[in-house]
């Protein structure tokens, strides 16, 4: 039945135009991206190292797909939280826009069953959207760029991984992002089981996400303070996969963090679905 259920609402999903133009967004930026790369990726690196070549000589391709999948993801994960509320809003508060709400409920299943694969069926969009990032950046960026090491910098530092020690941290990076996209889902979804316009949940989330952002950017002692508490926080955790060691226990925190919102937000929203007053 479940089953049922989730290829249901994957077709009421994939039915509106409005689920692809996450898909549309990333295949028209991430080669515009690639092709500035391939224009002017020289002179960047060359930015990049100007200090250290001055006392070391860089050799091999260090234009690669690595490093220009790493400046998409450090780009775009910030962009792509607006492509999942263009999705997520619209899952519940569509069916009270398109009057649908009571015929959900007088299918035989429960309530809850109802609101878990429609969110299945949200994540499935997401993983699907993060999977295509995944594909265009990576995927594409190592056939046209090729393989090479990993430059990353960190503040003052300068960090480079070899070859052979990056796509595996790429691969974690995607998952860890999947998840940050994931509370993204649930917040978006639960707004949207407290409206039935799906605007409102699509400005509720960014407005959220924006605020968030900004907080944690400020360096200011009152809302250091606050930080720790705002999930935005620990969305960009990924970064810590591209350190030397890597910091496990603080991606395991961050990891949990974040799972912690999903259920607190899915949990909301199958109360305040199951207490709904649909039929009035």
């Amino acid at each position: 039945m479940i089953f049922s259920l989730i290829s249901i609402e994957l077709s009421k999903i994939f039915r509106k135009w409005r689920t692809y133009i996450g898909f549309l967004a990333i295949a028209i930026l991430v080669p515009i991206i690639q092709i500035a790369m391939l224009v002017e990726g020289e002179k960047s690196i060359n930015f990049m190292t100007r200090n250290l070549q001055q006392s070391f000589i860089f050799v091999g391709n260090l234009l690669n797909g690595y490093l220009i999948s790493y400046a998409i993801l450090n780009a775009l994960v910030v962009h792509i939280p607006f492509l999942i509320t263009l999705v997520a809003g619209d899952l519940l508060a569509g069916e009270a826009t398109a009057g649908t709400y009571r015929i959900l409920v007088t299918r035989p299943v429960s309530r809850f069953k109802i609101v878990f694969s429609k969110f299945l069926g949200g994540f499935i969009y997401t993983n699907l959207l993060v999977l295509f990032l995944a594909v265009m950046s990576l995927g594409i960026g190592l056939l046209v760029f090729g393989v090479g090491e990993l430059i990353v910098i960190k503040n003052v530092n300068i960090l480079i991984l070899s070859r052979t020690d990056v796509f595996w941290r790429f691969i974690l990076a995607y998952g860890f992002a999947t998840l940050s996209m994931t509370v993204v889902l649930a917040l978006a979804f639960l707004f949207s089981s407290l409206v039935e316009n799906a605007i409102g949940p699509i400005v509720s989330t960014m407005a959220i996400i924006i605020v968030f952002v900004i907080i944690s950017a400020l360096d200011i002692e009152f809302f250091q303070s606050i930080r720790p508490y705002l999930f935005t926080n620990y969305m960009q955790s990924w970064r810590s996969l591209f350190d030397d060691p890597i910091d496990i226990q603080d991606i395991i925190k961050s990891a949990l963090v974040l799972i912690s919102h999903v259920i607190f937000f899915f949990g909301a929203t199958v109360f305040i679905f199951n207490k709904k007053d649909i039929l009035s």
